[in-house]
This record gives C-alpha cells, sequence and structure tokens, in this order.
C-alpha cells in the first residue's frame, strides 16, 4: 500500500512511518520542520520527505491513503484538497489500529506522567525476556535500537497511551484507538489546557479508555493515585491490579532507598518477594514506573502468573534521553535535563535530587513551553514546585505574545520566589538566561546541581552550558 504522512517529521509520525516501511509499504511524507535525527532515520529507510505543504504534489501522487498528523489542521493546504476530493484519509491512531495493533497484544500505557520511561521499561522487559515485542515509543530509548520496532507478527506491541487529541477531525484522546490488552494508567493529574477544561474533562476521557478494554485483559491502576483509585472503582469488565508503594496493593514496592549512587528498591508480588533493582534512575516515581511496567509486562508474558518475567535487566536499564539524563557529573558539579513540564514532575525532580545530592545547592531552570505551562492556569503551582530548589532560572514563556494575558508571568512568579527566600531571575531571553546562569556557577563557592526543564530546545543553551563547564572541575 502507498502511504502519504501529512506532518511526517514529528516523533510519533516519523515513528509510525518507520514501522508502516518495515512493514513492507510504500511510504512518502510531507512536512516543514526537516531536521536530524527523524529526517535521517526516515531517509535511511528509504522513506521520501517533501518539503512544505503543496495540494497539487499531493494530488499527483494518488496514495491508497493520507495519514493525517495533528500538525495540520483546517486551512492546511493539503487539509483543504483533502475535503474537497475522494480521497481516503485517516488519523494516525486509525492507522495504527487498522494495519498493526488489531493483530497483536497491546500493552498500553496511559497517564498524565511516566508514560515513555514506563513504555520502554515494558518493552526492554518484555525483550529480555524473549517475547519479541514490537514498540512505539515517544523518545529516544538508551535500551534499546530504536523508538519503534514492529516485533513479531502476532505478538506483544507497547504503545505510549496518550490522552491528548487524535486530528483536527477526531477529538477522542489517542488511547481510544490502541486496542489494550492490558491497559497500564500510571497517574491522573490536570494537563493539556489547551483541550482539557479541568480535571473531571481529563479524568472523563480516561473513563472512555477505560471501556475498550476486553473482559479478559487487565487494567494495571496506580493504587497510590487517589483519582485513578475512585476511577476504576467503576470498572466490572475485566480485572483491575493495583500497583504502588501502599501495602494494600496487588503490587507493591518497598524498601525505597536514594542516595548520590542510585536508588535501590524491592518489587513484591501478592507479599512475595519478585525482585529486588538497583539502579542509576532516580525517584520513588520512577521506581513506581518499574513495577507499572514489570506487572503489565508479565501480565503479557503470563496473565496467571506475571511473575514468571525475569526482572534482572532493570538493574542495568539506563532510561530515556532527555528524562533525569545526567550531562555533568563532577564533584563540584552536576548538571541534569529533563523534559518535565508540569508541576508535579518538577517537584517529584527536585525532591530527588535534594536527595540524591544534599550537599549541593539546586539551581533550577525552567522554560515554560508546553502548552498548558506556558498559561498561567497552573502558575501558582510551577511557583511552589520551583520554590524546592535555591535558585531558580525563568526563560520567557513560549508564545507570550500570542497568549497575552493568559501567558505564564515569569516575573511575577520570580518576586514571589524572592519573597519565600529564594534566589530568582526572569530572564529575557534563553542566552540571557545561559549568560546568567554561567556567571552564577563560575563563582567559587558551594557544590552545584543545575537541572534544566524543558519540553524543547529552551533555546539550545542546554549543550552550550554543558560544553562550558564539562572541563572546568577534575571528573570523579
Amino acid at each position: 500500500m502507498h502511504l502519504y504522512f501529512m506532518g511526517i517529521c514529528g516523533t510519533a509520525m516519523g515513528n509510525a512511518a518507520l514501522l508502516m516501511r518495515a512493514l513492507g509499504h510504500e511510504v512518502v511524507g510531507s512536512d516543514t520542520g526537516i531536521y536530524p535525527p527523524m529526517s535521517d532515520h526516515l531517509r535511511q529507510a528509504g522513506i521520501t520527505i517533501l518539503e512544505g505543504w503543496n495540494a497539487e504534489r499531493l494530488a499527483k501522487l494518488k496514495p491508497d491513503l493520507v495519514v493525517v498528523g495533528n500538525v495540520a489542521s483546517r486551512g492546511h493546504p493539503e487539509v483543504e484538497w483533502l475535503l474537497e476530493s475522494s480521497q481516503k484519509y485517516v488519523s494516525l491512531p486509525e492507522l495504527l489500529r487498522t494495519h498493526l495493533l488489531n493483530e497483536r497484544r497491546n500493552l498500553v500505557i496511559a497517564g498524565t506522567h511516566g508514560k515513555t520511561t514506563t513504555s520502554c521499561l515494558a518493552a526492554v522487559l518484555l525483550r529480555a525476556n524473549a517475547a519479541e515485542p514490537g514498540w512505539l515509543i515517544g523518545g529516544v530509548p538508551r535500551d534499546l535500537p530504536d523508538s519503534a520496532s514492529p516485533g513479531k507478527k502476532g505478538g506483544p506491541f507497547v504503545i505510549e497511551g496518550d490522552e491528548y487529541d487524535t486530528a483536527f477531525f477526531d477529538k477522542r484522546s489517542k488511547f481510544i484507538q490502541y486496542l489494550p490488552h492490558v491497559l497500564a494508567i500510571n497517574n491522573i493529574e490536570f494537563d493539556h489546557a489547551d483541550i482539557f477544561r479541568d480535571l473531571d474533562d481529563v479524568v472523563r476521557t480516561f473513563s472512555h479508555g477505560l471501556r475498550v478494554v476486553p473482559r479478559h485483559g487487565f487494567i494495571v491502576a496506580n493504587g497510590d493515585d487517589a483519582t485513578v483509585s475512585a476511577l476504576v472503582k467503576q470498572v466490572t469488565w475485566c480485572p483491575v491490579i493495583r500497583v504502588g508503594v501502599g501495602l494494600d496493593n496487588d503490587a507493591v514496592v518497598a524498601n525505597f532507598q536514594e542516595n548520590d549512587a542510585g536508588t535501590s528498591f524491592e518489587i513484591y508480588w501478592k507479599k512475595k518477594l519478585w525482585g529486588r533493582v538497583k539502579w542509576s534512575l532516580p525517584g520513588l516515581f520512577n521506581a513506581r514506573n518499574a513495577i507499572v511496567a514489570a506487572v503489565s509486562a508479565g501480565l503479557i508474558l503470563n496473565p496467571q502468573d506475571p511473575t514468571v518475567l525475569q526482572l534482572d535487566v532493570l538493574n542495568s536499564f539506563q532510561g530515556v534521553m532527555r528524562r533525569q539524563q545526567i550531562l555533568i557529573n563532577q564533584p563540584k558539579l552536576k548538571v541534569i535535563e529533563d523534559f518535565g513540564h508540569h508541576p508535579t514532575a518538577l517537584a517529584l525532580t527536585l525532591d530527588s535530587l535534594r536527595a540524591r545530592y544534599p550537599q549541593h545547592e539546586l539551581l533550577a531552570c525552567f522554560e515554560p513551553r508546553s502548552n498548558t505551562a506556558a498559561r498561567n492556569v497552573m502558575q501558582e503551582a510551577f511557583r511552589d514546585a520551583l520554590a524546592k530548589a535555591d535558585a531558580v532560572y525563568l526563560a520567557p514563556a513560549h508564545r507570550a505574545e500570542k497568549l497575552g494575558s493568559d501567558s505564564f508571568d515569569t516575573r511575577g512568579v520570580v518576586t514571589q520566589l524572592k519573597a519565600l527566600g529564594r534566589k530568582a531571575y526572569a530572564a529575557s531571553s534563553s542566552q540571557d538566561l545561559l549568560n546568567h546562569l554561567v556567571a552564577e556557577v563560575k563563582k567559587e563557592g558551594s557544590l552545584r546541581c543545575v537541572v534544566f526543564f524543558s519540553n524543547g530546545s529552551f533555546g539550545g543553551i542546554i549543550p552550550q552550558f554543558a560544553q562550558e563547564f564539562s572541563q572546568r572541575t577534575s571528573k570523579p
């Protein structure tokens, strides 16, 4: 089949295009933001990338099916042509459902936080246990050969269950189409303020996701999350497995410890020790990601006894690029890059860094960039999270001129942080932030841990900062 991807260089679209190519389809696509590494991966797979949007060009190609990405909306020239022609088109989730997931036993990882890391964990576990899984990861995994793989025909498939909407013509959450055999819900909080009104609106879409799990499937729920626990009480059509640190859960994380050498914990299933883990990933939140992944992958492997899944590979798990990734690890200076863009994620990471490096001054740099973070809807929560650091550097909010009075007020947050006794600075640009941060870190004195939070590029300053200080002090 000849497939045309509209917006092919996006992370999800590009990886799905690679999956379809691996399954034997002819693939071509268009985009305006064409840059490595995705463009390189696509071309190496024999996929043609067409620059820009061109309805006449698309009409001449005559593909069997057009896959419409989230980048396309009304007014888009190729979209307008689609709507006036007889050309067949689908959303990305519908393509995956009808051409891949309908033939697999799918493990769908959903929740506000931790989807990418937990999906990667589940795929790594299944792969280490010879299950030959396929996967689609919304990031760059350090423990898998690539972000996407079709896996064995008829075998398990691991995919992130994104609650964001599907396409301009389908406003349901993407995970509604993913045919879960096992649906894992890590947590539920208010997010995506551009499409959800409030937490109740978010809960509503997750309730729809629950209803597509078959009776012989499973729901794996974070039993420590009050919102998740309340939601899954409605489920009568399939088993619900609860995991967490609470002793009343079916699977439990116990004896968690963290220091500058890493973290360690134990996983129990039905009050029996399943495995011990000692790894480099920070925080109790990552230990919870591990138990969600272990139970979900175990149920895919053996619904009667998930503990047949061997957990040894967790000890060497490295994680996902840009998720609490250590860029510099020197005695006097630690530098971490994190994809964090929600107040809870920032708070949990800062708590973990404080526990891991108690002697270090903690400097947090934040770029309010996501559709939620750039707005002032969670501004107070971001302030409280950032107050866990000793010093805070704020980049300008993304699209502030467009959002106007609804934009994140960096200067107002800085004033409030200073009133709480924190050092704080509202930068006029990313480069301005870099200049002030470099000057501060160059000062002799305390040990420092610098963490950058952004779901974007942060103006390219993160690698610049790392390069500036990578050779300044001796390595441990």
